[in-house]
């Protein structure tokens, strides 16, 4: 990546792709797009555009990372009109709505449109996506989403790594596949969009289970139960909203499972860790280097879990450590106690949804 100061010869010209969001995530995809052309990244406040632009890193979100001269941070969303080909939506999903509904007026008409935000709203229970067609009065058709095993830090540091993205129309996918994809940063298509955003969501709340049994000491074989198991409650929801269950077994869903339940760069997993430790989410929220988006989604994954008649006993437990002061070695010791049932059960009901959601 290219360093403070150095030159950047003769000007490029506009940057037709921008980043809103100057998180870890949208700095670290602002920098993927910055290896081949310009790239606007759209910050939240001016003070954090021009310490990106002075010091050319985003500390503390991506520390020790250099930062391409051809990524332009502004908080400018005027910069917007550039940005002809692709937008790419990386804000936290609590600001997702009115961040674009504050920016929507400076977005091209021309310009395909990529959610990475991971969650579902709340009160409404919309993916993401949903929520930038919603907000900005854009045609969902306009609209694809990235989910997959992606710790930023590490893809910022150049390290390999995979990623979905999904989209109805597959030549939508195929187009931003196309402009973001990198030998170090491999993508993938997937017309199931419901599939890969419900698994970016869901898995993070899996995260905060899987970080909390690492640090009560229930060892791999517990931690692999616990994953397995949130992967199939992930699954039965997604099959009852009529999501693709081969998503859940892809990228998106397992890999990404395998990735922020195991990593301590997973700040859903360092929250686990922290509440299990005895802290109340109050008192952690502040202290984490970024959104642990978990914890703004299990209220929603709760309440369409209710509406599809789907159980998912790892959230609820999940949400009563978080929000009903309950502690979290009861909400694990909770789960083990449950009864134990066929692992297939509900393959009828399964094979039912799928059939009629045309799998």
């Amino acid at each position: 990546m290219g360093r403070a100061g150095e030159s950047r010869g003769p000007d490029p010209g506009p940057a037709r792709v921008a980043v809103v969001g100057a998180g870890a995530w949208g700095t670290t995809l602002a920098a993927i797009v910055a290896q081949r052309e310009p790239v606007t990244l759209v910050c939240h406040s001016p003070e954090t555009a021009a310490r990106i632009a002075d010091s050319r890193r985003n500390e503390p979100r991506l520390p020790g990372v250099d930062l391409p001269a051809s990524l332009r941070p502004t908080a400018d969303p005027a910069a917007l009109a550039d940005a002809t080909d692709l937008v790419i939506f990386a804000v936290p999903s609590a600001h997702l709505r009115s961040t674009v509904a504050g920016i929507a007026p400076h977005v091209p008409a021309s310009a395909d449109l990529l959610s990475v935000v991971k969650g579902i709203e709340r009160g409404t229970h919309l993916r993401m996506s949903d929520v930038i067609a919603q907000a900005g009065g854009f045609d969902p058709a306009r609209i694809a989403a990235l989910s997959g095993p992606n710790l930023a830090l590490e893809i910022a540091r150049r390290l390999p790594a995979s990623a979905v993205i999904g989209a109805e129309d597959l030549e939508l996918a195929a187009r931003i596949q196309l402009r973001l994809g990198r030998r170090r940063f491999r993508l993938y298509v997937n017309r199931d969009i419901l599939g890969v955003e419900l698994c970016g969501a869901l898995k993070n709340i899996i995260a905060i289970a899987a970080g909390a049994a690492e640090q009560l000491g229930f060892g791999d074989n517990g931690k692999a139960g616990l994953m397995t198991r949130g992967l199939a409650e992930m699954t039965r929801l997604g099959i009852a909203a009529g999501a693709n269950p081969l998503t859940f077994a892809g990228l998106a869903g397992i890999g990404d499972v395998i990735a922020t339940c195991g990593s301590t760069l997973s700040r859903n997993h360092r929250l686990g860790v922290e509440l299990a430790k005895g802290r109340a989410w109050a008192d952690i929220e502040a202290t984490l280097p970024g959104v642990a988006e978990g914890a703004y989604t299990v209220d929603a994954a709760l309440a369409l879990a209710a509406e599809l008649g789907v159980e998912m006993p790892i959230a609820r437990e999940v949400h009563r450590a978080l929000f009903e002061g309950k502690s979290v070695k009861r909400c694990l010791i909770d789960l083990l106690a449950r009864e134990s049932k066929d692992e297939l059960a509900d393959y009828d009901r399964w094979a039912a949804g799928l059939r009629s959601a045309g799998w």
